[in-house]
């Protein structure tokens, strides 16, 4: 039996809207809400898994054929990222029954719910005008929930972030209507079919407006001035879902826009300079952070350009890589803004400063941050290694003097991202006078360690044997590089 892939986006949006309606029965049911979305979410893309890695899954709404329907795709990769975003919400979801106590709790779990709804709606549909309802979705839920600690420096950052995706997701909108004037259509597989006959000078524009406009969302030099602000001000809990998941369903979008539907593979030279840029601007400022929030803010942003440069070599190896250091990235940077949100909870600053003593004062905590960072520099025996040796695998491949370069400017910015985490690992475990360290233990609650015992157990799983998911991302990459076979699963 094959279930309809339909259920992980309605379930947990009927779910998200019976929240408040919960919330009136008890005001502990709410926060359990988003656990039975997830969790359902989770079960339901495994099941999936094995059937879409073998034919992707095209369901028709309202009875009629593609294009003249809304259809969603369920392929290798709208599975994948749904099950990254179903595992990494779930977990932060349990770390959240303790974390998040005060405030609005039932607008939380329900905006929670939301957010997540729309980064599985977008990975899914196969109608651009819905990839555009469910960004939206993505995004609104987004600004709230950076907003919602109802402080000053929150609201300030909520709306700097509200008037830069509200530009993109406007560039996003113009863009969709000017490729429905250009085709007639908004399935994505139907556009694709049609837009080799006219030339690329004919959807420049459009082309240019969608990678712009998506760009906010995901965080690429010079569109990222929100993401600093937003993921420092937010609660950590929501830290981890936009660092770890939302930037990622940008990047996603950007590369089902570039390779399934234009089918654009001159403009890859412009994405391996842009990621090369970015990955240095984010490691660069990273380095210079003393807030621990921001720091991890400005390196989902260096992340983002490994990936953006990844994916910009144009090969198989580089495609798969890029879906590796992004499945990589949500495992680890999902564990440290975990992580840090008890360290900031217990002493009271988020300055790399009051850290000291904490290795401890909070072992396992300061244990998982320590797993996280190793993982995102690139050390064995942590998932970061094999997914950011598969990069430099997919350079080395293209025989070409200039990729040699750029994979070395890479391996360099690594070196400048060892050198802050490493700087952060000295002051928890080395740094503090001796009353500090032999100070009483204050490590976070249960629902917090769970969740980062669960992430350490992934990326140490995933680092030692990484043939577990590369059959998953040979096939997602597949799906990116052979739009034809995507156009005929959907159009037939």
């Amino acid at each position: 039996m094959v279930i309809n892939p339909v259920l992980l986006i309605a379930v947990p949006l009927g779910l998200a809207f019976s929240t408040i309606l919960f919330g009136f029965v008890s005001k502990s049911i709410a926060k359990y809400i988003p656990l039975v979305g997830t969790l359902f979410n989770l079960i339901i893309s495994l099941y999936l898994l094995p059937d879409v890695l073998r034919k992707p899954i095209v369901v028709s709404i309202g009875g009629f054929r593609p294009p003249f329907c809304i259809n969603l795709v369920a392929g290798p990769v709208g599975i994948l990222f749904s099950i990254a975003i179903s595992l990494v919400g779930f977990l932060v979801s349990i770390y959240a029954l303790d974390y998040v106590r005060e405030g609005a709790v039932e607008r939380y779990h329900m905006l929670y719910l939301l957010l997540l709804t729309g980064a599985t709606g977008v990975v899914l549909t196969g109608d651009i005008f819905n990839l555009f309802v469910f960004y939206e979705i993505l995004c609104i839920s987004s600004y709230a929930l950076v907003a919602y600690s109802g402080d000053s420096p929150g609201i300030e950052s909520a709306v700097k972030y509200l008037i830069q995706g509200s530009i993109g997701t406007s560039l996003v909108l113009l863009a969709i209507g000017m490729l429905y004037g250009l085709f007639g259509t908004l399935n994505m597989a139907d556009i694709a079919r049609n837009i080799d006959a006219i030339g690329l000078k004919s959807v420049f524009v459009p082309l240019a407006l969608l990678v712009t406009g998506l760009g906010v969302e995901a965080a690429i030099f010079p569109l990222n001035a929100w993401l600093p602000d937003a993921h420092s001000s937010a609660p950590s809990s929501i830290s981890a879902i936009l660092s770890g998941i939302a930037i990622m369903i940008g990047v996603y979008a950007e590369t089902r826009v570039i390779f399934t539907i234009f089918g654009e593979r001159s403009i890859l030279p412009f994405l391996v300079l842009l990621g090369i840029i970015t990955l240095f601007i984010g490691e660069m400022s990273a380095f210079s952070q003393n807030n621990i929030k921001r720091m991890l803010a400005y390196s989902s942003i260096g992340q983002i350009g490994l990936i953006i440069f990844a994916f910009g070599i144009g090969n198989s190896y580089g495609v798969a890589g890029g879906l590796f250091q992004i499945v990589t990235h949500a495992l680890g940077k999902s564990l440290l803004f975990l992580a840090a949100g008890y360290m900031i909870y217990r002493t009271g600053s988020m300055e790399i400063s009051s850290l000291k003593g904490m290795g401890k004062k909070m072992p396992f905590t300061s244990f998982a941050f320590t797993v996280g960072a190793f993982s995102l520099v690139g050390l064995p025996p942590f998932a970061g290694f094999p997914s950011k040796l598969s990069i430099v695998r997919a350079a080395l491949a293209r025989r070409e003097d200039l990729f040699t370069t750029f994979i070395i400017l890479a391996l360099f910015a690594t070196v400048i991202e060892g050198a802050y985490f490493f700087r952060v690992v000295q002051t928890i475990y080395f740094k503090g006078k001796e009353e500090d360290a032999n100070s009483k233990k204050k490590e976070a609650p249960v629902s917090a360690l769970i969740p980062m015992l669960v992430l350490v157990i992934l990326i140490l799983f995933v680092g030692l044997y990484p043939k577990s998911v590369t059959n998953i991302l040979n096939s997602a990459a597949s799906e990116f590089l052979n739009r034809m076979n995507y156009i005929k699963g959907v159009l037939g």
